[in-house]
């Protein structure tokens, strides 16, 4: 399999942000094995960590994967340890237009995206997760620098993606469904709404919601959406397979937060 390697690599973390040791450099997958390292780490972090629930052959080969790795471009980042790189998180990167050539973008499946894909160009984020021990230590801000790099590089207008809470019991997860609702809903222009299974919940009124509690409640992937500026729709979605209640976000562009406007515009 041919994965793109195009864009210069490795990317370097914004200098405010510390490096772990060993250090991490990102960069494109340019191999099938660094394909294979990225599908593994993933099995790790969803079936073994969180709890998803494999077929037959995911389970067979202790790798996640699926048609969508074939068309998409996979960023992860590595560790030298030993003299051999180790991969401790990956993300892949679906681009518009290979989207609509193919089976249309992943999140299609759980969400009615026909509103949004009429406001211009985007690329999809997916997939994404960094290992236990690489968490906290500036590997998620690594990330989103190459993504961005990615991103302007393929001439879009912003990113989407679904995001996951942990679990699909509604009832603990009423802080942060309620939180995003509130905070961070989309516009209604955007019409996202429910394909799959929707994960019905009640809200709790916005003057009951105490926002530093609800933030600490959110995972650390969603929370970096949402630094950038991300919207959410209104209705999320049960994944029973990954044990996961998913919420559809998409970052415009135009819609950056200033500080962080340096590292998606570069002058």
């Amino acid at each position: 399999m041919s994965v793109s390697a195009t864009l210069p690599q490795p990317f370097e973390a914004p200098r405010a942000f510390p490096s772990p040791r060993p250090a991490v450099h990102v960069r494109l997958a340019c191999s099938r094995a660094d394909l294979l390292g990225a599908q593994q780490l993933r099995y790790r972090v969803f079936y073994e960590e969180m709890g998803a629930v494999p077929g037959p052959a995911v389970a067979a080969w202790r790798r996640d994967y699926d048609a969508y790795d074939a068309i998409c471009d996979h960023l992860i980042a590595v560790a030298e340890e030993g003299g051999q790189e180790r991969t401790v998180a990956t993300c892949r990167l679906l681009g518009h237009d290979m989207a609509l050539r193919h089976q249309g973008f992943y999140s299609q499946g759980e969400f009615d995206l026909s509103g949004v894909l009429t406001l211009g160009r985007w690329m999809e984020v997916g997939r994404s997760c960094i290992a236990a021990a690489y968490r906290g230590h500036g590997v998620i801000q690594k990330l989103w620098s190459a993504i961005a790099r990615h991103a302007m590089a393929s001439g879009v207008g912003g990113l989407f993606g679904c995001a996951s809470l942990p679990g699909t019991d509604v009832n603990i997860l009423r802080l942060s469904l309620s939180y995003l609702y509130h905070y961070h809903r989309a516009p209604a222009e955007w019409r996202i709404t429910a394909r799959g299974e929707r994960a019905e919940y009640a809200l709790l009124p916005r003057g009951e919601i105490d926002p530093k509690a609800a933030w600490r409640s959110l995972p650390p992937l969603l929370k970096a959406y949402l630094r950038l500026g991300g919207l959410v729709g209104a209705e999320a979605v049960i994944d029973r397979q990954f044990n996961t209640t998913d919420v559809f976000i998409a970052v415009p562009f135009s819609a950056l937060r200033p500080r962080y406007r340096r590292h998606f515009m570069p002058a």
